[in-house]
This record gives C-alpha cells, sequence and structure tokens, in this order.
C-alpha cells in the first residue's frame, strides 16, 4: 500500500469535477478492486482528518484506524470497511466542502461515490433487509398511507407509544424518532385543477412558466408547501403546473445502493419531465434531495443520455429559480408582512449544488427580516435520522444546530429540507417549530 502522507500535499487551485458513476461498467461490482479502492482511500483520509465533523463515517474509520494494530489503514480488517459504509447517508459535502484531493487532483478522492458503490455491490451480494426496502419505497408507502380513513390509523399509530414499539421490531424505526404526519388530501389533489394559463416571460435563464415535480414526501406529507410555492409563483407572473405523473425522484433506493431500482424510475419520471421541457417548461421540487437527484446524481449514472442531460439544464431549486428572476428585474417586492430573525438551517442537498445560498438572499429581500445562517448537517438524511440502529447518532449531529438555533432566539426556524427541518424542531422540542422557507415567503406576501 503507498503511503500517501509521504506524497505531494499542494493544493488544487482548480474547479471540482465529478466523473461519471460508471455503475455498468464490469469492474464496479468486482469486490477486491473495491476493497483496494477503499484502502487507498482510507489512507488518504486518515493521513488529512479534515471531515471528522461532518457525519459519524469519519469518525468510524479514524476510530477503527487509531485501535488497530498498527495504527494505521493496513491494521484495519477489510470486514470493518462495512461500518464505515454503513454511516455514510451520501450528503456529499466531504466532496464539495472540505477534501482537497478531489478530482481533478491527481488523487482523484470522491468519497461519497465510493461509498455508493460499496453499497451497490453489498446490496447486489446480499440484498438488503426488508425494513430497509419498506422504508426507502416511498411512492408506495405514500399511496397506502394517504388512502382515506387509512391514513386516521397511521397517523394515529404513530402517536401511539405501543404501537410505535411495535413499529421498532417489525421496521426498525426508533420509538422517539419523529415520523411523518400524512394527509389523503394530498398536493397532486389539491393542485390538480392548476393550470399554467398565462404569458411566459422569460428572465435571465428561466423561460417563464414552471412544472412542479410534487415529491414523494410532499404530495402526501406536506402538500401545504406545494400549494406555497404555487401560490408564490402565481403572485410573480410565472405560469406553473405540476408535472403530468411522477414517482419517487431514485434518493431512498440510491442511499440504499439499489442502483437498478434507481434506474427503473428514472425511465418512468425522465420522459415526462423532458417532455414538460419540450413544452417550453422549466423544472422545480420544494424539496433539495429531489432536485440534486435530477440535477447531479442522474446525470452521473446516465451521462449519455439524452433526455437525463435536457433535464438537467432546466431543472431548479426553487430560490435559485426564483434569485434567477430577481436579478432579471421579474420578481414582485411588495411583501407586507415582515418575519423578524429567521434561523436558516442549510440543507445539505442544497448545499452541494454550488448555486449559493439563494434561500437567504431571497428571504433578505424581506424589510423586517434578519437572517441567520446555520451551515451544519441535521444528522437525518433519509431514514439515517429515523432508524432504530442510527437514530441516536443521528441527534448527536443535530445538536450543534439545536444550539445555535437556541442561542440565536429566532421568530421563525426553517430548512429548506422539511425532513430536517422537522427533526431539529423535534429536537428543540418545537420551539420554534420548522417552517419551510417557501411558505415564510408566501407569509411574507401576505397571499
Amino acid at each position: 500500500m503507498t503511503d500517501t502522507r509521504t506524497l505531494s500535499r499542494e493544493g488544487n487551485l482548480e474547479a471540482p469535477t465529478r466523473h461519471p458513476l460508471g455503475w455498468t461498467e464490469p469492474g464496479f461490482y468486482d469486490q477486491e478492486a473495491l476493497e483496494n479502492e477503499l484502502e487507498r482511500v482510507f489512507d488518504i483520509c486518515h493521513g488529512c482528518r479534515r471531515c471528522v465533523s461532518l457525519c459519524h463515517a469519519f469518525p468510524t474509520l479514524f476510530d477503527l484506524i487509531d485501535e488497530s494494530s498498527t495504527m494505521e489503514v493496513d491494521g484495519v480488517a477489510r470486514s470493518d470497511y462495512a461500518k464505515v459504509v454503513e454511516h455514510c447517508y451520501l450528503c456529499d459535502l466531504c466532496y464539495q466542502t472540505k477534501c482537497p484531493y478531489v478530482p481533478p487532483h491527481a488523487w482523484n478522492v470522491d468519497f461519497p461515490h465510493l461509498m455508493l458503490r460499496a453499497k451497490a455491490q453489498s446490496f447486489r451480494a446480499e440484498g438488503a433487509p426488508f425494513k430497509a426496502r419498506v422504508l426507502s419505497s416511498t411512492t408506495a408507502m405514500g399511496r397506502l398511507a394517504s388512502i382515506p380513513v387509512v391514513v386516521d390509523v397511521i397517523n394515529a399509530a404513530n402517536r401511539n407509544p405501543t404501537a410505535r414499539k411495535l413499529l421498532d421490531k417489525t421496521l426498525g424505526v426508533h420509538p422517539d424518532a419523529r415520523v411523518p404526519t400524512y394527509h389523503s388530501d394530498t398536493a397532486r389533489k389539491r393542485l390538480r385543477r392548476a393550470d399554467a394559463a398565462g404569458d411566459a416571460v422569460p428572465a435571465g435563464r428561466t423561460r417563464g412558466k414552471l412544472a412542479i415535480f410534487a415529491t414523494c414526501y410532499c404530495n402526501v406529507s406536506e402538500p401545504a408547501v406545494v400549494e406555497d410555492l404555487h401560490a408564490v409563483l402565481q403572485h410573480n407572473g410565472v405560469p406553473n403546473k405540476l408535472v403530468a405523473r411522477e414517482v419517487c425522484c431514485g434518493m431512498p433506493k440510491l442511499e440504499l445502493g439499489d442502483l437498478d431500482s434507481v434506474a427503473k424510475y428514472k425511465e418512468q419520471n425522465i420522459p415526462v419531465l423532458a417532455a414538460a421541457v419540450r413544452e417550453g417548461y422549466d423544472l422545480t421540487a420544494a424539496i433539495p434531495s429531489c432536485v440534486l437527484m435530477f440535477k447531479q446524481e442522474l446525470p452521473l449514472m446516465f451521462p449519455d443520455d439524452a433526455d437525463v442531460l435536457l433535464v438537467k439544464r432546466h431543472f431548479y431549486d426553487p430560490f435559485e429559480y426564483l434569485m434567477e428572476r430577481h436579478r432579471a428585474g421579474r420578481l414582485r417586492t411588495d411583501f407586507r408582512n415582515p418575519l423578524g430573525k429567521i434561523a436558516w438551517q442549510v440543507a445539505c442537498h442544497q448545499r452541494v449544488q454550488n448555486i449559493g445560498p439563494k434561500t437567504r438572499e431571497i428571504l433578505a429581500l424581506i424589510p423586517g427580516t434578519e437572517i441567520a445562517t446555520i451551515e451544519r448537517c441535521s444528522g437525518h438524511d433519509g431514514t439515517y435520522g429515523v432508524k432504530t440502529a442510527t437514530y441516536p447518532i443521528s441527534r448527536k449531529i443535530a445538536r450543534p444546530v439545536e444550539a445555535r438555533v437556541r442561542q440565536e432566539e429566532p421568530a421563525h426556524f426553517t430548512s429548506d429540507c422539511p425532513m430536517a427541518g422537522a427533526h431539529i424542531a423535534h429536537g428543540l422540542g418545537d420551539a420554534p417549530v420548522a417552517e419551510h422557507p417557501l411558505s415564510l415567503l408566501r407569509r411574507a406576501y401576505g397571499i
């Protein structure tokens, strides 16, 4: 093994680039090749340790090394590499904000995609437990949980301590974890009559009309957020509608390493989204993970698919879209209500889109409003923040964010990721509750 600490550590001044995942190449699932690459990258991480505060994957790795017989990576049993992999929830922060050795650096470190490769190799070789498959099947769960009458039973069970103990035993959901509230009056039902009537006025890179990907989570658990997005766009003269149909973006299956399921979801979503783009629409979604899936992960999985790349070019974070129009003089600033101090937790999957703090920039336009920015992970990240095995760790990761919110004493607490916001608010005892930035923006407009 090469001792990477004897190599040059000269900084790389070029912009980071991301190589395609290469998941269809024959060597992708080769276990020995994978373990060799894990050892190589782990040795580089061991000599650097800049990412130790990001998540639990890095402390797990460094503890394994420090407690080994050699206190080097070669003293760690390869069978223990999985202990590191299981704590990576693909937030991408190490790649985008910390690591100095990402491509085009010669060491070519892409820690998140290496973890994804390990997850995919494990999934193909061993599958995944039933409980993990269920928790990652968000489309199916949402359809079941939003059925009238059934929705009331599920919501009541989720509030019942005895039922939560059963949920712990059957699906591995921690009894103390906050789980979503489901609605039978989904976002798609609420906006099914909404159309994109009106003239499209291009502004900046935007083409003037927008198709909304409702997302599994917002559709059944936070439908009001989609309504708020619709109202804000209407107020700003942007014709908008829901995409014709959708299934899960694929992020939960990606985190599981089930790449074949990601491909199946892609085959259902991309033709619909690409058709909307060809009709003149741009695209958006109110959850950063879903936006990232279409802007980054699917293009890296399918770099030669013309429709995937078309969708990528026209998919926007909501506040990225609004700021693009503001810069072109097409955003209304007739705000009626000041919001006071807002504590804004920057969602990881929004932060790594490299768009800058667009949510903060838009909210800062509201008179009588102050933004306290908190750039730390919530620790929720998909199912990590609800699973019995990882919930206590996710709470530990969230504590610095919770401490900052308490310190700021804000009138409002917000995160662009509703799941992250709910997780943090839960740790705060809902004092304050979590509100989506789109909801705050609508309140400021008074519409």
